[in-house]
């Protein structure tokens, strides 16, 4: 009896000890960015907070920046910056290289549409320079301080979000910020080509429209301007997006999903490339 019983327990402990295994190899596979190092800018809110989520569910240490501190602690660490003016980059690239010595991920996802509707003749210079301090020279500035680091590790991954309307602009909402974002898009493209060599890639996410704080602010605004209700300039919102094919706004956790692809080591062929996450709405192939 105590030999079967010594035989049992050591079975039990050899069942477990599989278990644990097992267990701990599941972990690993979600845990796909462990001991890595990431950036998400404008990441305290919306899009941005939905995609260091993603990343620090993946295992990485996220530093995230925004405009204002939030009342609630988001990814690893935060560094206030206004990313319109020229100087924030340098001084978070050099907090990043203070506190952890390297950079592994870059997601450029700060930026907004600032500028009034109305089409051309509403748009001053500077509504025009803002779009593209905002939404171009921000991720240039970036990756400019924090490439060399890339550089020398022979690796790194770079995410700039773009947008949908980048592709089709609209002329009346969207014209200064979508020729913003198109400037991003040929930006990344040639960037990829130039730093693939050193062991980097570089992705655009372009999504539609996303249920955020910000187009809900953004559709509010619209209605009041237009002197209609919130419901009828959401309609209106989505007439002037085209028909999408899913029939509602993207959740910000669909970019982020994207996004966690991409970063990681599945994507490891990718660069270069635009994807659409907009429900089918861009009527081009």
């Amino acid at each position: 009896m105590v030999l079967l019983h010594i035989r049992v327990t050591t079975f039990k402990s050899k069942v477990m000890s599989l278990l644990l295994q097992l267990i701990l190899k599941q972990i690993s596979m979600y845990n796909t960015l462990e001991g890595q190092i990431a950036l998400v800018t404008g990441g305290t809110k919306g899009i941005g907070k939905a995609i260091v989520a993603k990343l620090s569910d993946l295992g990485a240490q996220v530093i995230v920046t925004a405009r204002s501190e939030p009342k609630v602690k988001v990814g690893s660490h935060f560094i206030q910056a206004d990313h319109s003016l020229p100087e924030s980059a340098e001084i978070i690239a050099r907090e990043i290289l203070e506190k952890y010595g390297k950079i592994d991920i870059i997601v450029n996802n700060a930026g907004a549409n600032l500028s009034p509707g109305g089409g051309y003749n509403t748009l001053l210079d500077e509504h025009w320079n803002t779009e593209f301090q905002l939404n171009l020279m921000a991720a240039v500035r970036i990756n400019k301080a924090l490439l060399p680091t890339m550089i020398a590790q022979n690796s790194g991954v770079i995410i700039n979000i773009s947008t949908g309307a980048a592709k089709q602009p609209i002329w009346d909402l969207t014209m200064s910020y979508s020729a913003a974002k198109a400037a991003l898009n040929a930006y990344s493209k040639a960037l990829a080509s130039e730093v693939g060599t050193k062991g980097i890639r570089v992705n655009v996410v372009a999504p539609g429209v996303v249920k955020t704080p910000l187009m809900e602010e953004f559709i509010e605004n619209i209605a009041k301007t237009s002197n209609i209700t919130v419901d009828q300039a959401y309609q209106s919102m989505m007439d002037k997006v085209g028909n999408v094919p899913l029939s509602r706004m993207a959740e910000p956790e669909d970019i982020a999903n994207i996004v966690g692809f991409l970063v990681s080591s599945d994507a490891h062929y990718i660069t270069g490339a635009i994807y659409s996450v907009d429900g089918g709405a861009l009527p081009v192939i």
